[in-house]
């Protein structure tokens, strides 16, 4: 298995300087035969991730397939200007100089692909690859087999092995390739692996990009529409069965809204997350866990916070011959417990109450920087405040999740939570290495700075003041 992975990076390593030379109308050729070869599987993508994650085929079409139709369409929109050469500013040392940025790929990337969003997770970072002229090797999960081993079949048809190639197996495939001196690495994961990512990358000194997550929290002030604010954070937090890396963590409550948001948040998951028949959760609109092992992990942050004295405020029997877990709501909880240090990924919302800004202020900061935060508030001064003394991959105000739709965003953590952004011109620019180029003149100002440098102190005064 690994002379194979070593046989396509090879050819990949000695293709890449064909694929770097390609045009944008080949490029584009290439993002519409991938467009068209998903096109014609549809339904086989919607199948899928049924059967890997149980997501009702409306929520796989929104979150999965539609979001990389409109990817696409907006690169090739873009491309060719975006492929052109930008002009940048002189300076003194190349006044009559022409200086220009050329966007270059790096060459052979690896992507890494993480199993809750199992397709979109592949597909985003690959079109921005081509579309940025690489070759790329493509690692999707083992965990979403389905979804991986249609990927696998999907490439296969649209590419060449010596460009793109999807490599499928568990984590140890993934260190095998790891160890190959990648142009660049696009990872998408949680933090610990993502340090593992970052430090076989450096043995190679292959430029990351790390998607990453951490607990993004919401605040929800005083001010604030409740009743609105619960149905999208309700939304937010259990799309996928909680399982989106910008999902809501926990949400810091002001103490006053705490009994009407909580009532407002069970209405609004019965609402959209219930069969109206039998009050049940409904199985064809809520999505299950991954498997076991992680059903597992949840069931027990919910058991260790309640075992140090937090309190359910309202849940339902998960099921586990169905890798379900109820949405569930969680209060009482002392700060330090595992549940408020660890990404929940799944549909448990923990609520802290606060007395005033600054205290929820302080136990985010308190906090490794989240990829996203959310701020429910009509209160201007008070959405100012938050976003001056927080830091986060990205936020939005009055809404949840929303800013991962618009490719005219940069999407990305901040330390802890990831590094580099993703999506349009910033995906773009992810895959390609910046390349400064002066076309100078054939009046060379420089050269008055050049030896000897007797009687050259007036250049310097003039120098200084020019500067």
């Amino acid at each position: 298995m690994i002379h194979k992975f070593n046989a396509i990076f090879d050819a990949q390593q000695k293709n890449q300087y064909a694929v770097r030379l390609s045009t944008a109308a080949e490029r584009i050729q290439k993002l519409n035969a991938l467009k068209s070869c998903i096109e014609a599987h549809e339904n086989d993508i919607y199948e899928a991730l049924h059967t890997d994650l149980r997501k009702n085929k409306f929520e796989s079409a929104v979150t999965e397939v539609l979001f990389i139709y409109s990817e696409i369409d907006f690169t090739i929109k873009n491309l060719s200007g975006w492929m052109k050469p930008q002009h940048a500013a002189r300076n003194i040392s190349n006044l009559l100089a022409k200086n220009r940025i050329y966007y270059e790929p790096k060459g052979v990337c690896l992507i890494i692909a993480p199993w809750n969003y199992p397709f979109q997770l592949v597909m985003s970072p690959l079109i921005s690859a081509v579309a940025a002229g690489n070759c790329a090797m493509i690692k999707p999960s083992e965990y979403s087999s389905a979804t991986s081993s249609l990927l696998f079949r999907l490439l296969e048809k649209t590419f060449e092995e010596q460009e793109i190639a999807c490599i499928e197996g568990d984590a140890s495939v993934s260190a095998s390739l790891l160890k190959l001196p990648f142009d660049h690495i696009f990872f998408t994961g949680s933090t610990a692996v993502g340090k593992i990512v970052m430090e076989a990358a450096s043995k190679h000194l292959s430029s990351v990009t790390l998607e990453l997550g951490g607990k993004s929290p919401v605040i929800i002030d005083e001010t604030t529409n409740i009743s609105k604010a619960a149905e999208k954070i309700a939304w937010g937090k259990l799309i996928n069965a909680g399982q989106t890396c910008i999902a809501p963590d926990y949400a810091l409550i002001q103490a006053s809204k705490m009994d009407e948001f909580t009532d407002a948040y069970k209405k609004a998951v019965v609402e959209m997350f219930f069969d109206k028949t039998d009050k049940r959760l409904d199985f064809k609109s809520f999505a299950k866990i991954i498997n076991q092992k992680h059903y597992d992990r949840i069931q027990g942050l919910i058991k260790e916070a309640i075992d140090r004295g937090a309190k359910i405020l309202w849940g339902g029997p998960s099921n586990l011959l169905h890798q379900t877990i109820h949405p569930t709501l969680l209060g009482y909880l002392p700060e330090n417990c595992t549940i408020m240090e660890e990404e929940i990924f799944g549909p448990v919302l923990p609520l802290i109450p606060y007395t005033n800004l600054e205290e929820a202020i302080g136990l985010i900061k308190r906090k490794n920087k989240p990829l996203a935060l959310y701020i429910f508030s009509e209160d201007q001064s008070h959405i100012r405040q938050i976003l001056k003394n927080t830091s986060s991959g990205g936020a939005c105000i009055n809404d949840v999740l929303i800013h991962i739709s618009n490719p005219n965003l940069p999407f990305g953590g901040v330390n802890q939570s990831g590094m580099g952004s993703s999506h349009g011109f910033f995906g773009f620019k992810t895959f390609s290495h910046e390349r400064a180029v002066v076309f100078q003149s054939d009046i060379n100002a420089a050269s008055l700075v050049y030896p000897p440098y007797k009687k050259k102190q007036w250049i310097l005064q003039l120098l200084k003041k020019l500067m």
